[in-house]
């Protein structure tokens, strides 16, 4: 028994934490092959290494995956100190390399030279597809303006189906439950973010995030934008990039006649706060949601041209109306803060008495001891405290979105 303990302490040094492993980077100068600065690190790999994001059989294992930041030309390499070999009986080391090539489409480089080559060559490199909007956000390190710009692209751009089949790889360390399209469907849209710099003279391109965008049906003669992936990547995180990117996407559809609406698919909890902050900085110069009409509570008007104009659904307008209404109400008037309450836990009590209608056909259908057991599962006052947490969350976070608004 201590020696099966003395072997289990052994494999466990050979056991890597593989969102440590994984050494990320977008090189621009051949210098950021050595900086540790330029590198970060993947918030997931569980889909690529399993629910304990642990690789087996190495020590000082380094899986490193750089990316030229523009095109994204990758160099893939594996290292460690040390690897387990035949004296652990029946033991072998986890095939690191075959889980990677799994997400990563062949033609990477595996030494430093050819990579360093590659990176040369990246002045010529262009962003894809039609150019729709460009910003700018203020460097405070770099002291001035960097310029960004963002561009739709599709399958039909010249070398965008190879270039997309390196960039989605990212999705695989940042989105818990990532996975790829099938580019062959031409429903697909492809919104893409590039910051501009200079290098020895010239402008180049880097790579920022993307959003991918599915056009569902609808009948009968309108499409549904559906937001399905949406990726700034780490370097540019906590900059903006994201409330540009669906301004933008927003914007390019608001133009269209057949678009009904958009929405999204499975949205993140930060998706949410995003899209409400952007769809809050579209409305609130609409007239319907003027301060005196967001005190008369909501309405139709709010609905019809939101969507005609923005094309935003009702649930969302609902979002919008409330946070505007909370920017237009005292909340240190009783009387107002009073009224506001009551009119957001009318929508959030919904669910509730949906349970409370289930619970009067129960009343006629069960016997005495079923329903004794489904009233223990419904407690009234349970369900008050917690739509007054729910309430109060919400207020917590639509002053969030209010206070962004106010420094936008």
């Amino acid at each position: 028994m201590a020696g099966l303990t003395a072997m289990e302490k052994k494999l466990a040094e050979y056991k890597c934490n593989t969102n440590e492993a994984i050494q990320l980077k977008l090189v621009r100068f051949p210098e950021d092959l050595e900086d540790d600065n330029t590198t970060f690190n993947p918030e997931y790999s569980h889909q690529v290494f399993g629910d304990d994001e642990v690789a087996f059989g190495y020590k000082g294992l380094k899986i490193l995956l750089y990316y030229i930041a523009g095109n994204l030309s990758t160099l893939f390499r594996i290292e460690y100190t040390s690897k387990v070999n035949e004296k652990f009986d029946c033991v072998e080391a986890d095939d690191v390399e075959s889980k990677i090539r799994e997400i990563i489409p062949p033609g990477f480089c595996t030494n430093t030279d050819d990579f360093v080559s590659l990176l040369e060559k990246e002045v010529n490199f262009r962003p894809f597809g039609m150019l729709l909007h460009t910003y700018s956000v203020h460097n405070e390190e770099a002291g001035e303006d960097i310029t960004y710009q963002i561009y739709k692209a599709d399958m039909t751009c010249p070398g965008f189906r190879e270039y997309h089949e390196r960039l989605q790889t990212f999705l695989m360390w940042f989105i818990e439950t990532a996975s790829f399209i099938d580019v062959d469907d031409e429903r697909w849209n492809y919104f893409l973010v590039f910051e501009k710099y200079n290098k020895d003279g010239a402008t180049l391109f880097a790579t920022v995030g993307y959003m991918t965008v599915y056009n569902y049906y609808v009948y009968p003669d309108k499409t549904r934008p559906r937001v399905s992936q949406m990726l700034i990547l780490p370097p540019f995180q906590g900059e903006g990039h994201g409330a540009q990117l669906l301004e933008t996407v927003h914007r390019y559809y608001m133009s269209s006649p057949t678009v009904l609406d958009i929405t999204a698919e499975d949205p993140s909890e930060n998706y949410v706060k995003l899209r409400d902050f952007v769809l809050v900085k579209l409305c609130q110069d609409l007239l319907c949601f003027s301060p005196g009409k967001l005190m008369q509570g909501f309405s139709q008007e709010m609905v019809m041209e939101a969507q005609q104009k923005l094309k935003i659904n009702k649930q969302h307008t609902r979002r919008v109306y409330e946070i505007l209404r909370l920017r237009a109400t005292d909340m240190g008037d009783a009387e107002q803060s009073r009224s506001y309450r009551l009119d957001v836990k009318r929508r959030l009590i919904g669910p509730y008495k949906k349970k409370q209608r289930e619970l009067a056909k129960m009343r006629r259908c069960l016997r005495p001891e079923e329903l004794t057991n489904q009233l223990n599962q419904i407690d009234l006052n349970m369900q008050h405290e917690q739509l007054e947490e729910s309430f109060q969350q919400l207020v917590s976070d639509y002053r969030r979105v209010l206070e962004r608004l106010a420094q936008a």
